[in-house]
């Protein structure tokens, strides 16, 4: 067990070795939570919010495959929703969790709402951070042309610096706060330079996509009856308030908080989204 959280790994349907982190009781009474991070993130963009959580509840915190501590793949055509969402479900099999509320950021926010086709008795409630049905081309432009290379730094001072150049709009106030962004953003490589934790790789079925995107409409419908938050940065580029008020329009009991001055995407630690999403699972 490490600071507060305990690791865990589980075998993926493929063979891959995944982990996650598990805050808390498994025994809590309360509903667990499941928290689902961005596209390049891992478990611990979470920590301070899961161990808030883990008073009351169980937390689950994965790395997807291809990030932070789980195996890389070795073919990138498995970086795909269907793979990611499969890898849920082996992990709640795993863990011996039949229903949660999912916390999804950016891309995980999307996944939760996949998880609503193939795994609808799983979802008792769901927390979407800044992300929608229609995606922002500027945005999501500027997150695969960072994501799609490596920029190695010499050392954590010259990566919190990079990371503050190139994400100024982010809610961190403290030189702690940007730090701790920096640690899960890079890995020390054999190099002695730090690295993204990421497998590069996971763009290419962005540029190359081997099937047309889905409707991702088709997805939100099918958490219209689901008990949903939606958190959305007041300056971000990825989900606009146009979108945002569409899904409001769209769904039966949805609460929503825009967050001033943010960027993509809230760390979900802003004063106002813990205590929209304590308000929220209060009721669950």
């Amino acid at each position: 067990m490490s600071d507060g959280y305990r690791e865990h790994h589980y075998t993926s349907q493929d063979g891959l070795r995944l982990y996650y982190r598990s805050y808390g009781d498994p025994l809590a009474p309360r509903t667990p939570v499941l928290c689902l991070g961005g596209m390049t993130r891992n478990a611990a963009d979470f920590d301070d919010l899961a161990s808030h959580l883990a008073e009351e509840r169980w937390v689950l915190c994965p790395d997807y495959r291809g990030r932070g501590r789980s195996d890389y793949d070795p073919d990138w055509r498995h970086y795909v929703g269907p793979t990611y969402v499969n890898d849920i479900r082996h992990l709640l099999v795993a863990a011996g969790v039949h229903r949660v509320i999912v916390i999804g950021t950016s891309m995980g926010g999307l996944l939760a709402t996949a998880m609503a086709v193939v795994l609808p008795a799983a979802l008792a409630g769901i927390v979407i951070n800044d992300v929608g049905p229609d995606l922002d081309s500027e945005g999501t432009g500027r997150i695969i042309d960072y994501i799609s290379k490596d920029r190695p730094q010499p050392d954590w001072a010259a990566a919190v610096a990079h990371l503050k150049k190139g994400m100024r709009f982010l809610s961190f106030d403290t030189e702690r706060d940007w730090r701790r962004f920096a640690e899960g953003t890079y890995r020390e490589g054999a190099d002695g330079q730090l690295h993204f934790d990421w497998d590069i790789d996971i763009v290419r079925p962005l540029l190359t996509p081997a099937e047309p995107q889905p409707d991702l409409w088709q997805y939100f419908r099918a958490v219209r009856h689901i008990p949903l938050l939606v958190v959305r940065g007041g300056i971000s580029d990825v989900l606009s308030s146009e979108t945002l008020a569409r899904m409001d329009s769209e769904h039966a009991v949805m609460t929503a908080i825009t967050i001033p001055g943010v960027g993509h995407a809230p760390s979900l630690n802003e004063p106002e989204a813990v205590e929209a999403i304590d308000d929220f699972l209060a009721a669950i």
